[in-house]
């Protein structure tokens, strides 16, 4: 990757000097990738020089009192700086920096996305039915990796009452028609990340599942409308709540609506943060209802927050798609 632009490198230093830090000790990980890290496996800050080494060490200040070290790094790492400064997480220094995008940023991320909807448009094309929540997840990771995915992050394969748990991993649960299925896709394609989620149903959609998945849909567009420039990122979070209150199904409602995106898969602006959007940020819109023993649906685009308004990045309906396969 080429290196960091000298004003992204100029802000850097700014920061670490308002918050007197001495230098920045970074591994690979977004806020790497985000000052031009290459091969690494360590990158350098100070206030005169950027530098690429195997020995962190070596290149610190003299006397350094504040060093801020990436939140990635190992317990052996941070004892072979062989310093006695005072560490702090670099992400107070990098993450306030990275929430708002540069346009090719922007670019990036809606690549990314446009590659994670072509394997959910692969993955219509599937045998469904019969096959385990686990083997189709190994499906959607073989595709992702094709598509030229650099990490896959996570994949979710949810069948049936799994559908309704939020945190579930693919298993051996058999695939039938009659089921609603939630698939989504989180990956890193050319450095940045995206992530898509779709509901689909295997033969026909289970009772009353229509309904439930018209409010997470309505739900989405209330989000949708509260990602504006100067909008409290709060907002959004009510926006979506108040929505899904208003159906019946507020205590299902799932405990988060999202968050940003970027060089990483999750990370500012957040919804319980007190920020406000500005342009530039681009956010992962993910609201959700799981009703317990039953179903549940989860959609999730990446938006960008522009002048002129929200911008969905991706072009995949969200109309529910009935596998007949």
């Amino acid at each position: 990757m080429a290196g960091p632009a000298d004003g992204r490198l100029a802000a850097v230093r700014a920061t670490m000097e308002r918050a007197r830090i001495d230098a920045l000790v970074l591994r690979p990980s977004p806020d790497f990738r985000f000052l031009g890290g290459g091969d690494g496996p360590f990158l350098v800050v100070t206030g005169d020089a950027v530098t690429e080494t195997d020995e962190p060490a070596w290149s610190l200040p003299k006397g350094a009192r504040r060093v801020a070290v990436d939140p990635e790094m190992r317990v052996r790492e941070l004892f072979g700086l062989t310093i006695e400064a005072e560490l702090v997480p670099a992400s107070s220094v990098l993450e306030p920096l990275r929430l708002r995008k540069e346009p090719y940023e922007v670019e990036a991320i809606g690549r990314a996305v446009a590659a994670a909807e072509g394997v959910l448009l692969q993955a219509l094309e599937l045998s469904w039915f019969g096959a385990s929540e686990r083997a189709m997840a190994g499906r959607l990771r073989s595709l992702s990796l094709e598509s030229g995915c650099e990490e896959v992050v996570s994949l979710g394969v949810a069948a049936g009452e799994h559908t309704a748990l939020p945190a579930h991993v693919p298993g051996e649960r058999v695939i039938n028609p009659g089921d609603a299925l939630t698939v989504s896709i989180c990956g890193r394609w050319d450095g940045y990340c995206a992530e898509v989620a779709r509901v689909f149903a295997v033969a026909e959609p289970p009772e009353d599942f229509e309904a439930m998945y018209s409010v997470v849909l309505a739900a989405h567009r209330a989000g949708l409308s509260a990602l504006l420039p100067d909008a409290p990122v709060a907002g959004l979070a009510r926006a979506v709540g108040d929505m899904i209150d208003g159906s019946g199904y507020g205590r299902f409602a799932a405990a988060h609506v999202g968050r940003g995106v970027g060089l990483g898969p999750d990370e500012g602006p957040r919804p319980g943060e007190g920020l406000l959007m500005a342009t530039g940020m681009t956010f992962c819109l993910e609201p959700a209802i799981y009703v317990p023993g039953l179903f549940g649906a989860r959609v999730a685009d990446v938006v960008a927050c522009t002048g002129e308004g929200p911008v969905v990045l991706g072009a995949s309906p969200h109309a529910l798609h009935v596998l007949d396969r």
